[in-house]
């Protein structure tokens, strides 16, 4: 299948789906070098053109590893975003014996131990260390990572960091990538980002983007990435003892996402699929992230994201109280493009 690629103001694109790195340095459990190679020849087989990774995944494996498995692609065929906010510092006699399992890496030499830093000079120092990692010159698109608890030098020091840095040419877009959307929803109001990476707040279960962050998105014409759209794994497969945001799914989130499952399967279509096709509804969505351990998560993946979805499911899924009545679906928003 051919995925849809989306442009963003500045000429940014995104295939609609694209792939988070996070699992291809062994989020959770440990992958082979050869086997996040043959996820990314996969991903890229399929048509998938994003690419998302950081320093916080795996001490910096993940840029190696994605870095060197996209060195003999097109460079202008694909969008490759980082992230800024944490450095990297090496460890010293035995902290650096142990693993990075502590962090979700498992396997993965503790040699480096991670540090908050927001600064001006704290971006420009990571973004220098994640190019030599990659094996590149410049970053399609650098978001600040996690500035939960650093709101104010985030917008002062850090935001104003990248924006030199978009203005020399270094970066080609700039934006934010968090778990919440308060936050992120300031940032599209205050200053002159072009993306925002959205994870786990704009899924089948939780629309918490949809009352501000996203309309105020589609007003200043910032495109929006959804991550986590399985919710860490309970819109994948819900049953008991399913991760929801990487902690046990409570009982009235399980039955939620059982509801949806039953209805998305009376109208022929793999909760998987509904999962990654609904956040595309909303106009100011340009790709759903997906991470991906294995060539077959790819595949299933890219056929999930392609599987057909009547608008009778959003319907029913409407009436039952499952989906609010003005959340935007895919059919409606096809129509618009």
């Amino acid at each position: 299948m051919t995925l849809r690629r989306r442009r963003l103001r500045g000429g940014l694109t995104f295939s609609e789906l694209s792939l988070g790195g996070a699992p291809l340095a062994g989020l959770g459990s440990p992958v082979s070098g050869e086997q996040a190679r043959q996820t990314v020849d996969t991903a890229w087989e399929l048509g998938i053109r994003g690419f998302d990774t950081a320093p916080h995944y795996g001490i910096g494996l993940s840029e190696r590893r994605l870095g060197a498995a996209l060195a003999h692609r097109p460079r202008a065929e694909l969008t490759l975003s980082t992230k800024v906010g944490r450095l990297l510092v090496p460890h010293e006699g035995k902290a650096a014996a142990g693993d990075d399992g502590a962090y979700g890496f498992p396997g993965v030499p503790a040699t480096h131990r991670r540090q908050w830093d927001f600064t001006a000079d704290g971006v420009r120092r990571s973004l220098e260390a994640s190019l030599e990692r990659l094996g590149l010159d410049r970053a399609d698109l650098v978001l600040l990572h996690d500035p939960d608890d650093h709101e104010h030098q985030a917008l002062t020091e850090a935001y104003p960091a990248l924006e030199r840095l978009r203005a020399e040419g270094t970066v080609g877009a700039i934006g934010v990538g968090m778990n919440q959307s308060a936050m992120p929803a300031r940032f599209v109001r205050d200053t002159d980002i072009d993306v925002v990476l959205l994870a786990g707040r704009y899924t089948l279960l939780d629309q918490d983007g949809l009352s501000e962050l996203l309309p105020a998105a589609a007003a200043r014409g910032v495109g929006v990435v959804i991550g986590g759209v399985f919710n860490s794994g309970l819109l994948a497969d819900p049953r008991p003892g399913a991760s929801y945001d990487y902690r046990p799914a409570p009982e009235p989130l399980l039955r939620r996402a059982l509801r949806i499952k039953d209805i998305a399967a009376r109208h022929g279509v793999p909760l998987r699929a509904a999962a990654l096709r609904f956040p595309l509804g909303h106009p100011a969505v340009v790709s759903v992230l997906v991470g991906a351990r294995s060539a077959a998560e790819v595949r299933d993946a890219v056929a999930m994201s392609g599987h057909p979805v009547p608008d009778g499911l959003w319907e029913e899924l409407r009436a039952e109280g499952l989906l609010p009545p003005h959340a935007p679906v895919p059919a409606g928003a096809e129509e618009r493009r």
